[in-house]
C-alpha cells in the first residue's frame, strides 16, 4: 500500500489500468516513474514504521531477532540468512531504532524494506527482459504495489522478503545468462540462488524448473557451464545448512519431514488439494488468482522463449506444493516463489487482452483487483479502520473466548506486546524488590519468548518451557543452558513465565504465584490475553513430564 498511489487511482477514467496507462510512455519514462514508484514505497514505509505502526513484531519476527543474538551457520526450522541481515541491522541501526520507536522493531524491519524495494526492481528489470517492453515492466511494478501481500513483505521481516528478492533476481540472472551468453550473469544466479537456500529452502526448486525448461526446449545448453554454474550456488547454500544440522542430530530434516508429512500420518488428504487452491486464491484475493490461471493456461504450450521460461520457473513450483497438499495443508506463503515470474505471465496476458476488440470485461476485472487491492493493504496497515466493524461482526467476549475479534482480524497476533511487556516489567521489578535477585523471563511456547526479549527492559535472555508444554521443538531447545535440558544451571531461581499455568500435579517449583491476567484492548475492544506467573525455586521439569507426548517437530 503506497498513499500516493491510492488519490491517482481515483482520479483515472474508468477501465484505466498500468497496463494501458503506460502505453504511451518512452521507456526511459517508464524507468523514472517506476524509480519513483518504488522510492515512494520504501520513503512511505519508512515514514510508517517511525511514525505511525501500530503493529508489533510478529511472533515469527521476534523468534529470529532472537535467533540474530546467537549467530550460527543455521538454525532449527530455517537456514541463517533472515537471522544474519537482522543482526547486521541492529549492529547499524539498532541505537537509532531504540531513539525512534522505543525497540529493535525498526532494525529489525529495515532489511524487509531493503529487499521490498530490490524485488520490485527486480521484477521491472524481468518483466522488460522477458516481455521486451519497459511499459510492461512498470505496469508490472504497479501492479505488484497493489498486491497485500507484497505490501506486508515491506513491513514484516519474514524469510519471505529477501527469500522472494533472491528468487527474482536469480531468474534475471539465468534469463540473461541464457541470452547473453556472459559468465556474469551466470555468477549472478548462483549467488542469488546460494543465498535463497539460506533464506528458504525451496530456493532449491528454481534450478529444478529452470532444468526442465532447458530439458524441453534448449537441451544444449545443458552442455555448457553456465546452467551448472547457476545450479552449483544452491548447492552452496545447503553447505552451512549441512554442516549445522551434522551437529545437531539433523533437526531441520526431522522438521521439514514433518511439516512435509502434515498431521494425517500416513494418510492422504483427499480434499487438500481444493484447500490448497482455495487458499491461493484468498492469498491473490481472487482476482489475480484468476489472471493467473488463465495467463498459466494460455501458455502452457508457448513456443515463445521467454514466455516458456516464466512459465517454467512459475507452474511446476505451484505443483509441488499442489501435490504436497495431499499430506500436509501447509502455508498460504509456500508457492509464493511461483507468483514472481507468474506476475509477469499475468501482465502479459492482461496486456494482450487489453489488446483485444472486447477488452472492457478484462479492464474492469483488473481494475477492480487493483482498487481491492489498495483497499485490503490500507486496512492492513492501519487496523484501526476496521476494528468497529470486525468487533460487531466476531460478537461480544465470552469466558471461553474472551478476543473474538482474533477470528477475523489477521493483524491482531502483532498487536498488544508492549502491553504484556509493560507488565512483565512491572513483575520483575516487584520481584526484584522483594527477592533481591533478577527473575529470569520464560513462555510456555515457543512464540512468547522472543516478544519478551525484544519489549521488556534490558531485552533480557528469554526461555522457553514448550518441550515440556507438548509444544513442538523450537530453537530454544537447541540452546544451553536451557531450565527443560538443563534444569541444574537453574535450581532455585525464580521465573516470571506467560502462558498456561503449569499442570497441578507437577512440582517444578517451590511455589507459584496466582496468576496475573493481562488484557490489551483497543478502543474497548479486547485483541489479545495472556496469563502470566512467578515460579519461585525451580527444581526442574519430570524427565517424563504429564504434558509431554511424542515429540513434536
Amino acid at each position: 500500500m503506497v498513499p500516493s498511489l491510492t488519490p491517482t487511482a481515483a482520479r483515472l477514467p474508468a477501465g484505466t489500468t498500468p497496463a494501458n496507462l503506460a502505453s504511451g510512455l518512452s521507456d526511459r519514462a517508464c524507468k523514472r516513474i517506476a524509480c519513483g514508484l518504488i522510492l515512494a514505497s520504501v520513503v512511505f514505509h519508512l515514514v510508517y514504521l517511525i511514525f505511525a505502526c501500530p503493529l508489533d513484531l510478529a511472533p515469527d519476527e521476534a523468534h529470529y531477532w532472537q535467533w540474530s543474538r546467537h549467530l550460527a551457520w543455521s538454525y532449527y526450522s530455517k537456514g541463517p540468512l533472515v537471522a544474519w541481515l537482522i543482526w547486521a541491522s541492529c549492529e547499524v541501526f539498532g541505537p537509532l531504532s531504540e531513539s525512534l520507536v522505543g525497540s529493535p522493531m525498526l532494525a529489525v524491519r529495515l532489511p524487509a524494506l531493503a529487499a521490498h524495494a530490490t524485488l520490485l526492481a527486480g521484477w521491472y528489470v524481468l518483466a522488460a527482459s522477458t516481455l521486451k517492453s519497459h511499459r510492461a515492466a512498470l505496469a508490472t511494478v504497479a501492479i505488484a504495489m497493489t498486491l497485500p501481500p507484497v505490501i506486508a513483505s515491506a513491513v514484516l521481516m519474514t524469510i519471505d522478503p529477501p527469500f522472494l528478492a533472491c528468487w527474482c533476481w536469480a531468474t534475471i540472472g539465468v534469463w540473461k545468462g541464457l541470452n547473453g551468453r556472459s559468465v556474469r550473469w551466470w555468477l549472478l544466479a548462483g549467488v542469488c540462488s546460494a543465498l535463497g537456500v539460506m533464506a528458504k529452502y525451496p530456493m532449491v526448486l528454481l534450478p529444478c524448473g529452470v532444468f526442465g525448461y532447458l530439458l524441453f526446449t534448449r537441451r544444449v545448453e545443458l552442455k555448457r557451464t553456465g546452467f551448472w554454474l547457476f545450479a552449483f550456488g544452491s548447492i552452496v547454500g545447503l553447505v552451512p545448512v549441512l554442516i549445522w544440522n551434522a551437529t545437531n542430530d539433523w533437526v531441520t530434516f526431522r522438521h521439514v519431514g514433518t511439516q512435509a508429512a502434515g498431521t494425517s500420518g500416513s494418510g492422504v488428504r483427499w480434499f487438500g488439494p481444493i484447500t490448497y487452491v482455495a487458499g491461493q486464491a484468498a492469498f491473490l484475493i481472487g482476482v489475480w488468482f484468476v489472471v493467473w490461471v488463465a495467463a498459466v493456461w494460455r501458455t502452457r504450450r508457448s513456443t515463445d522463449p521467454a514466455t516458456a521460461f516464466l512459465w517454467w520457473t512459475c507452474v511446476p513450483v505451484w505443483s509441488v506444493f499442489a501435490l504436497a497438499s495431499f499430506k500436509a495443508s501447509g502455508q498460504l506463503n509456500w508457492p509464493a516463489a511461483a507468483y514472481v515470474t507468474g506476475l509477469v505471465l499475468c501482465v502479459a496476458w492482461v496486456r494482450d487482452r487489453l489488446a483485444a476488440p472486447n477488452h472492457k470485461h478484462v479492464a474492469r476485472l483488473v481494475s477492480f483487483g487493483i482498487a481491492l487491492g489498495v483497499g485490503l493493504s490500507t486496512l492492513v496497515h492501519f487496523p484501526g479502520l476496521m476494528r468497529s466493524a470486525l468487533a460487531s461482526a466476531a460478537g461480544p467476549p465470552t469466558e471461553r473466548d474472551p478476543t473474538p475479534i482474533r477470528k477475523f482480524d489477521p493483524t491482531a497476533r502483532l498487536r498488544g506486546w508492549k502491553t504484556l511487556a509493560t507488565e512483565v516489567d512491572v513483575i520483575r521489578a516487584r520481584v526484584r524488590s522483594e527477592t533481591g535477585e533478577e527473575p529470569l523471563v520464560a513462555g510456555t511456547v515457543w512464540n512468547v519468548p522472543g516478544e519478551l526479549g525484544v519489549y521488556c527492559k534490558g531485552h533480557p535472555e528469554t526461555y522457553s518451557f514448550g518441550l515440556a508444554m507438548a509444544d513442538r521443538h523450537s530453537q530454544y531447545d537447541m540452546w544451553h543452558p536451557n531450565p527443560v535440558a538443563d534444569a541444574q544451571a537453574f535450581r532455585g531461581r525464580t521465573f516470571v513465565f506467560v502462558g498456561d499455568g503449569l499442570p497441578a500435579d507437577t512440582s517444578v517449583f517451590e511455589r507459584i504465584e496466582p496468576p496475573t491476567l493481562v488484557v490489551h484492548r483497543e478502543d474497548g475492544v479486547p485483541v489479545a490475553v495472556w496469563w502470566v506467573w512467578v515460579g519461585h525455586g525451580f527444581r526442574g521439569f519430570p524427565e517424563k513430564h504429564p504434558a509431554t507426548g511424542k515429540p513434536r517437530y
